[in-house]
This record gives structure tokens, C-alpha cells and sequence, in this order.
């Protein structure tokens, strides 16, 4: 019995030693970074004040001032994202905040709702991260898609699945892209298309969740036509009666608007494997 008890408490030390272990190499990681981004090795050399050989007091380091408040941010961003790989995760943050591009933090801290089997798969919040990064990129580069991929700590596998589904070569439009990767999370095309209104609007959280209708329409195109199932005429039909509903909405739609139509995509005999292949499930 007392070898029983003892397998538990001897398990759960050896993981608190492994975090820390992992803790210490990432915060290792951290300092190197955010020396290289005030003291860059090019600027040291070219220095006309050599450093001093020896150490003798703390009074000789100099700390930029700004260095707690960018380990304070870099923590919160931690507890926020929850990253599967602290490491990884932490060297995509300060490579990207040295160079001055969006990081890879999610907005909030979110429940864990990725469709594979375990809890490292795409979820809306990393999707709207990888959003924020590539978005601004026409065209967006696969080298680069991969790179952002990896810096989230997201499966190589679902990355791949996704790209040979879109049939995405070097350099492709990053709205295809992101709407493939909605469709990862929702169970039909409207379902997709509501995640992809509530990542993209500009409305506060809970509001309408509202979008640009030729956005729509370019999200709404790409899966119908990838599905293979639904013909160009419904196509059409569906979009042009959405249309009469954006013009009186300063040409934005929202998931209200089209949310009920649902049942249209469901009915596809296609729809269930194409669901399936997108979110990277068996």
C-alpha cells in the first residue's frame, strides 16, 4: 500500500521537475532574445567603448528599463495562449515582437475546443492569431504559413491535410487559406462561415459579428466550389438573396443572415468526409 501511495506523489515530482526544467530553459531563452534586440553582437563589436574584461560588481550590468515590462507581457501572453511547446512558443514571440511583427498570443484565454484527439489542434483563437499575422500578406507564402504554424505550437499533420486539400502551391491568398482552416472547426459551410464571421468582424465580442459581403462571398465561393457537391446555380441563388439583405446593411452581413440556410450544405452527401478531412479526424 505504502508503494501504492508513494507511484502518485514520485509521478507528480517528476513532472513539477520537468516544468521547471522546461520554465528555466524558456525564461534562458527569453534573456537571450531581448539581449539581442538592445545590445545586437553588430553594434557591440562596432562599439567605441570595449567592454570591461572582468565583472567586479552588479553596478557594472546594465539592465534596460524596459525589460520588466517586457517579461510581464510575455507572461501574460504565456497564460494566455497556453502553448503546447513553452519553448518553442516563447522563441516565435520574441523573434516576432524583434522584428516588430504581431505575435503569437491569443486575445483571451480560450476553452480547449480542438476537433482532433488530443488538445493540440486548431482552435478559433489560434486561427484569429494566425490571422493577425498573415492576413496583411497577398500572396501569402507556404514557407511563411508554416513558420507562424510551428511558432503555435499547432500539428504539422493538420497543416498538411489542409494544404493538399486547398491544392495551395508556394504562394496562395491567405482568405483560402483561412477559410479552409474555418472549416477545420465548423460541422457544415454556414457553421464555418459564422466562425469565420466572428474571427474577422470588427464588432465587440457578443455583437452581430458582422463582415465586408464581397469577403463573404470569397469565403462562401472557395468551400462550396472545394465541396464539389453544390452546383454554380445555388451558388448564385443563395449569394444574390444575401445580397438584398447586405445592401440594407451598408453591404456587411452577419450569421443571422445567413445562419438558418445551414440545412443547404448538410444535405451534401459529400459534406460529413469533407468535415472530416478538414478537421484532420479520422
Amino acid at each position: 500500500m505504502l508503494v501504492e501511495e508513494e507511484e502518485p506523489l514520485l509521478c507528480d515530482v517528476t513532472k513539477q521537475l520537468n516544468y521547471n526544467h522546461i520554465f528555466a530553459r524558456t525564461y534562458i531563452t527569453c534573456y537571450l532574445y531581448i539581449f539581442d534586440v538592445f545590445y545586437p553582437y553588430s553594434s557591440i563589436q562596432n562599439s567605441a567603448m570595449p567592454l570591461p574584461d572582468t565583472m567586479y560588481c552588479s553596478q557594472q550590468i546594465t539592465i534596460p528599463p524596459e525589460l520588466p515590462d517586457i517579461l510581464k507581457n510575455f507572461t501574460k501572453a504565456a497564460i494566455r495562449t497556453q502553448p503546447q511547446d513553452l519553448l518553442l512558443w516563447s522563441a516565435a514571440y520574441f523573434n516576432a515582437l524583434s522584428k516588430g511583427e504581431p505575435l503569437p498570443v491569443k486575445d483571451r484565454l480560450e476553452m480547449n475546443v480542438a476537433t482532433q484527439k488530443t488538445d493540440t489542434g486548431l482552435t478559433p483563437g489560434l486561427l484569429k492569431t494566425l490571422n493577425k499575422q498573415l492576413s496583411s500578406r497577398q500572396p501569402c507564402s507556404k514557407e511563411e504559413l508554416q513558420k507562424k504554424w510551428k511558432g503555435l505550437c499547432l500539428p504539422v499533420e493538420q497543416l498538411e491535410t489542409l494544404l493538399s486539400l486547398g491544392s495551395f502551391s508556394s504562394d496562395f491568398d491567405w482568405l483560402e487559406f483561412f477559410a479552409l482552416g474555418c472549416s477545420a472547426l465548423g460541422g457544415s459551410i454556414m457553421s464555418s462561415l459564422k466562425i469565420a464571421c466572428e474571427i474577422l468582424t470588427e464588432d465587440e465580442e457578443g455583437g452581430p459579428a458582422r463582415i465586408p459581403f464581397h469577403i463573404f462571398v470569397k469565403l462562401y465561393t472557395f468551400l462550396a466550389c472545394l465541396d464539389g457537391d453544390i452546383s454554380q446555380e445555388h451558388i448564385d441563388n443563395l449569394l444574390s438573396s444575401l445580397k438584398t439583405k447586405a445592401e440594407f446593411q451598408q453591404e456587411m452581413i452577419k450569421p443571422v443572415d445567413f445562419i438558418h440556410l445551414a440545412r443547404m450544405d448538410t444535405n451534401s452527401p459529400r459534406s460529413s468526409s469533407f468535415t472530416k478531412e478538414t478537421s484532420g479526424t479520422e
